[in-house]
Order: structure tokens, then sequence, then C-alpha cells
């Protein structure tokens, strides 16, 4: 089927012709009408197959021209950059309508988007935390939602958004469209939707866990941390082959750690996002990742999950991922648009029960590469990866006083002193006698007196 064939409006029409597309995923066919309909969706696809524009074309076909001020439609999203690059895409399939489209996040001046709020919009894309602060000060107005869309919900619960979604919920109103998106599907997904969705129809193009046909997939077992910065750095230096690479870590340290070492041996080639970058870092950092300024982006996990980066030749994930899911959002970076893709991960003897859960879940094995011989294998470990020692038993720790040895000695009087706490004030002020009434002259030349 192509795009002509879902019944879409002139104005959509011409934007898909602009952007160049033909013909529709199947995610996109499939939940066009259902979602047109007015339904409760639950879709569940592959990480890089077009959920975005999935849910964007049939809100934007079924949503009349108004001049109201208070939004109609609501996407939730977990992260900053994700707001961004939403709003990006609706923009471009609302290039030939009036529809007004607004993105709020953290980390930038709440005023400012107040003040865009109370211009009036149709469509607001936000991350939970900034949506519930906006909608507290009253500015923001959620009584005229009638559509929900929730993007990487796994995300947003894994990132401790649940009271946050749910004290939403009770802000919208009752009667309204949900819809949601994700690639994997967990028991607290499956639980939320239990408890707020109305019979939702349930349209799934592949099992949650399978990867795409399209991206090839192997795996080192490396020993330590600098024995996967030799790796790296070998595999690396084919710059021809490897000319876009999006590196996972597990978390933030790790990741400026590595950037380091990149800097090290690929000098100006290779930029990082994580959350303890301000906002206009993490966006630089992307656009210059996009650009192809930068061949190199390492990123964690939130960071990167659900960013739509075209040409992505390599995912490498540095780290093993310890929950599967994770691993499924990770390599679905690259082969992108049924583009031809390939995901490389380094394992350590530690990460290799992670190993067995992702192959578990992807109901495949991983192909193992030998380590080249050119590697060096090193010996120096990181803090992370030393043995860590437990005093189990310590007899020359003493149990009581009594049990001091000579360097033992008695507080001094003055470090005897005991706490009043709260009595203190009264005692002063009777000593001193402090007045009952700052402005009462008759107590104070009474006392005078006395």
């Amino acid at each position: 089927m192509t795009f002509s064939g879902l019944n879409l409006t002139t104005p959509l029409r011409n934007a898909i012709a602009d952007l160049g597309f033909e013909r529709p995923t199947p995610i996109q066919e499939q939940s066009f009408n259902v979602i047109s309909a007015g339904k409760d969706v639950v879709g569940i696809a592959q990480t890089g197959t077009g959920k975005t524009f999935a849910y964007a074309l049939p809100i934007l076909k079924t949503l009349p021209f108004s001049t109201q001020d208070n939004p109609r439609v609501l996407v939730l999203v977990p992260t900053r950059e994700l707001v961004v690059q939403v709003v990006e895409e609706f923009e471009k399939m609302a290039k030939y309508t009036n529809v007004r489209i607004l993105g709020v996040y953290g980390g930038t001046n709440i005023n400012t988007q107040k003040q865009a709020i109370a211009e009036g919009l149709d469509i607001l894309v936000a991350t939970p935390g900034r949506l519930y602060d906006l909608a507290l000060t009253y500015v923001l107005q959620l009584k005229s939602i009638q559509k929900l869309v929730i993007d990487e919900v796994d995300v947003m619960l894994d990132l401790g958004f649940r009271h946050q979604l749910l004290n939403i919920f009770h802000l919208l109103p009752e009667r309204r469209q949900n819809i949601m998106f994700s690639a994997t599907m967990t028991k607290d997904v499956d639980q939320l939707i239990n408890s707020f969705f109305i019979n939702p129809e349930r349209i799934s193009i592949a099992v949650s866990g399978t990867p795409l046909e399209n991206i090839s997939q192997e795996r080192y077992n490396v020993p330590n941390f600098y024995t996967k910065v030799n790796l790296l750095n070998q595999l690396l230096s084919d710059k021809e082959t490897y000319n876009k690479v999006l590196i996972f870590v597990a978390y933030k340290r790790m990741a400026d750690r590595l950037f380091e070492q990149m800097e090290e041996s690929f000098y100006g080639e290779s930029c990082v996002i994580h959350s303890n970058k301000t906002q206009n870092y993490r966006l630089r950092s992307i656009s210059q990742f996009e650009a192809g300024e930068n061949r190199i982006l390492i990123a964690t996990d939130v960071m990167a999950r659900g960013l739509d980066i075209d040409n992505i030749s390599h995912v490498i994930n540095f780290d093993t991922p310890e929950y599967p899911e994770n691993y499924m959002h990770r390599i679905g970076r690259t082969g992108r648009a049924e583009k031809q893709g390939h995901a490389i991960v380094f394992s350590t003897e530690a990460e290799q029960e992670h190993i067995e859960t992702i192959e578990g879940l992807m109901q495949m094995k991983i192909t193992i590469t030998e380590l080249p011989k050119t590697v060096e294998i090193s010996t120096e470990l990181i803090e992370e990866e030393r043995p860590q020692r437990k005093e189990h038993y310590n007899p020359t720790k003493r149990k009581s006083d009594e049990d001091a040895g000579s360097a033992f000695h008695e507080k001094k009087d003055k470090n005897k002193k005991e706490n009043l706490g709260g009595s203190y004030k009264f005692k002063i002020a009777k000593k001193y006698k402090k007045p009952k009434t700052r402005g009462d002259k008759n107590y104070n030349r009474r006392n005078r007196k006395k």
C-alpha cells in the first residue's frame, strides 16, 4: 500500500511528498484507521519502524481547525531530546496546516514556556515532570485534551515517573482517546494499560523483543575496560567503515571516562551526552553528530532512547546492558527506515549473564567474534573492576569503651555540655530580661526598675 491509500488530506499528502516517502511501514499502515476511528490503541513494533509518524498522521488528519487556546492533543515522552524530535516530526507533517505545536521540558525557563502556552496551541509534547509543574500553575489547562499519546512509556516507568503519570491522568478528562507505542512490553506497562485504557486495540507488528532482520549482530568477549578501549580504538581506526558510530555505556561517569579516552585517540571526532550535561550541550552534541561534524557519539541509555538519527553505521555496546529491553532499544538506533545496520556488544565475564538474558528475549544467539591478536590485553583495572574487600570480622575492633587502648581519652569538659534544645532560648530570655513584645515600652520600663 502507498500513502495515497490511507485517505489522507491534501496538506498531509503534500507534506509526505516533500519528505520523499512512498509507502507506509507496517505499523503506520495498521494503526492509521484504528487511531482515526478514535479507539484506544497499544502499538508494539521494533525501534526504527516509524512509530512517531504512526500516531502523528491519523492525529493530524482528524484534528479540525480551532482557535481555542487550550491544547487538544497531549504527547508524553521521557526525555528532553525526544520532545525536540517529536515536535520536529509533527512540524514536518503539519507543514501545510495551521496546527500549533509546542514542546515543553525541564532544564529551561518555565516562564518562557508559560508565555508560549498562553498564546494558544493545539498539540503539546512534554516530559511528565515539566508538564505537571505547568499544570499546577493553572497556566496550562488540560480540560480540553481529546487524545493522549504515551511514547516510550516503559522508559518513563524506569525513570520513576509512575506517580507523575498517575497524577497527570487524574487531571485529564475521563473521555479521551489513549494511544501508546513502544518497542517492548513489560509487566508495569501492561498494568498501566489495564488501569487506564478502555478495551484497547493491540497492534503488534513483532513480538516484544524481536530485533529487526536488517541489523547484523556480533559480540566480543573482552576482559576489562582498558582492553575494551584498545579494541574500540582498533575498530574505529577504520574511519570509512565506522563513519557514524553510536556508543552506549552503562552510566554517566563511564561516559565521561570513555570520552576522555576517545579524545586521546581521535581528537575532535567524538561527543558525549548524559543527564549531567546542560541542555544546550546535549542538543549541540546531537546536532553535530547528525550533521557529521563528529562521527562518534557516546551516550547513556536514557539520553539516546527514542532518538531518530539517520545513517548510523554502527551501534557499539561498550557495556552489556543489564536489562534486555535496553539492548533492543540500543541496537534499534541503527538500521532505521529499512536500511542495513550493524550492532556490536563488548562483554566481560561478569556480563555474560546479561548476554544470556538478551539472547533469551530475542530467541537467538549473538555471533561471537574472536578478539583480534593485534588488540593489546590490558591488566590494568578501573575502580569498579577491582575486587571489593568486605570486612566480615575484625578482632582488633573494640566493642566498647572498656576495651579502649592507650590512645583513647575522655571528652573535654566543654564538649560534655548538655544539649538544651528548644528550651535554651527561654532560659536566655529569662536571664537577660528579654521583652515579651518588641514595642511594649511599659514592660521594658518595669524591668529596669527591678
